[in-house]
């Protein structure tokens, strides 16, 4: 069930969290919102009017680096949603080597369950870590084994028990045991080197004829399940790295793995989202139907029922894809959305056309978003000591030269700010380590110093920009 927090979340709200991450966009981020919102609405309705209600899948049009994947990644972060992103190339017809489609249901089922165990795992922390303290102990003092003496036979056909009396060398090691718990929790003991036992796999993905099983969807390990033992061996760690291994097997042992995986299972039907990339590049031109259009309109037909609704045998269960939502994505540069076969076409009624991003776009993409290109780049050379900052002029010429680059060579719209960010600091990056403690000022000279050779150089900025 999606957090409380989120079920009055309006459309606007939506957009203006997305607005955090994204420069521009708005239509795209307008039709997610409301694709969300849908989802929390039918959840208020009578069940039997919310069985009809199946969600209106989105599909993106633009080119590539405008936005299109990240809008859907950060929406499903921001429901806390399983999410996984999917190129529709990867997969083949039923009877081609690759991968079925039914594979990308089947990640996003692990995904869910990874996320249900995480929080599961978060609720029994502390009884795990009291599990692990009492095993820690047990490594660091280990107690000899308390002997029952004879009962008397007579007493346990009566019902009685022989009442044991705890030795002096027990009283003895039990406080010493107190003792080397308060060291423990204090941290004083966090070097000391102890023993422990610690599973190793016992079964790896095998390649078959080229082809590792991993691709097929297939681990065997997981297969074969308990049917193979576990092999254990001892191996020395600190008693810091100890604990941190014993506290997540106890956490293992606590978790109720039926519950996460129906919780996960429920999840994956309500909540999931896919992100079909790249859908153009399945599409044949004009309806041609020979040589790998063939193949292109297989994958879409084999796509057609996923998007519909049907039933995907995992090794979890089965899972109902009626109520996923699928956002699918492609630039449509030498096809167009109805070249598609019409069945697809019409499971996405929702249509965005993104928008090239401008030289201006570019120059906020560097400097709005939460967590902008400009702030990664100061983070990373500030862990060397070095303070990096970039004056207004810089940021106009490095959004100036990228929408240049983009406009001369293929558009891969704001992926063209990391190439042109990863030229211009490579000295600095280089020489962190020696610069430690200094300031590096970037402005437009020292911008167009860097650039300006590889820009004008056709060969250089072929490869390099």
């Amino acid at each position: 069930m999606t957090s409380i927090m989120y079920e009055d979340l309006t459309p606007a709200e939506v957009v203006a969290y997305l607005d955090r991450y994204i420069v521009g966009q708005v239509k795209a981020k307008r039709a997610v919102a409301v694709a969300l919102r849908n989802r929390l609405r039918r959840k208020r309705l009578d069940p039997k009017i919310a069985e009809e209600v199946i969600p209106k899948n989105i599909l993106m049009i633009g080119p590539t680096g405008v936005g299109k994947t990240e809008i859907a990644r950060r929406l499903a972060a921001l429901v806390n949603a399983p999410f996984v992103k999917v190129e529709a190339t990867k997969f083949t017809e039923v009877g081609y080597v690759g991968r079925d489609v039914e594979s990308m249901i089947r990640d996003l089922v692990e995904v869910a369950v990874h996320m249900v165990k995480a929080r599961h795992a978060e609720a029994v922390q502390s009884a795990a870590a009291e599990r692990a303290e009492e095993r820690l102990l047990d490594l660091l003092l280990p107690l000899p084994r308390k002997q029952e003496s004879m009962q008397d036979f007579v007493k346990v056909l009566m019902g009685g028990v022989q009442e044991r009396i705890e030795s002096p060398r027990e009283r003895e090691d039990s406080g010493t045991r107190e003792r080397l718990r308060e060291m423990l929790r204090a941290g004083k003991l966090d070097t000391r080197e102890v023993e422990v036992e610690v599973a190793e796999s016992a079964v790896a993905n095998v390649p078959v004829l080229g082809v590792g099983l991993d691709e097929m969807g297939i681990n065997l390990s997981e297969m074969l399940g308990n049917l193979l033992p576990k092999r254990m061996k001892r191996k020395r760690m600190s008693v810091s790295s100890a604990r941190v291994l014993l506290q997540a097997e106890e956490a293992e042992k606590l978790i109720d793995m039926e519950s996460v995986v129906q919780e996960a299972l429920t999840k994956v039907q309500e909540e999931g989202i896919v992100f079909l990339d790249e859908l153009d590049k399945v599409a044949s031109q004009d309806g041609a139907q020979h040589g790998p259009d063939v193949s292109r309109e297989g994958v879409q037909r084999d796509l057609l029922p996923i998007v519909e609704g049907s039933t995907v045998m995992t090794k979890y269960g089965p899972v109902k894809t009626d109520y996923i939502l699928f956002i699918a994505a492609g630039a449509f540069h030498r096809v167009k959305p109805s070249d598609l076969v019409p069945e697809l076409q019409g499971r996405f009624p929702i249509r965005v056309e993104l928008s090239p991003l401008s030289e201006d776009d570019l120059g906020k993409i560097l400097t709005e978003p939460e967590n902008s290109l400009l702030r990664q780049y100061k983070a990373l050379l500030g862990t060397e000591g070095v303070s990096i900052s970039f004056c207004e002029d810089a940021v106009a010429e490095i959004a100036n030269i990228a929408a240049k680059m983009n406009a001369e060579m293929e558009d891969i719209g704001a992926r063209r700010l990391h190439t042109v960010m990863e030229q211009l600091l490579e000295d600095v990056s280089f020489k962190a380590p020696e610069l430690e403690g200094s300031e590096v000022l970037i402005d437009a000279a020292f911008v167009r110093e860097r650039l300006e050779p590889l820009v004008q150089s056709s060969d250089l900025k072929k490869y390099l920009l």
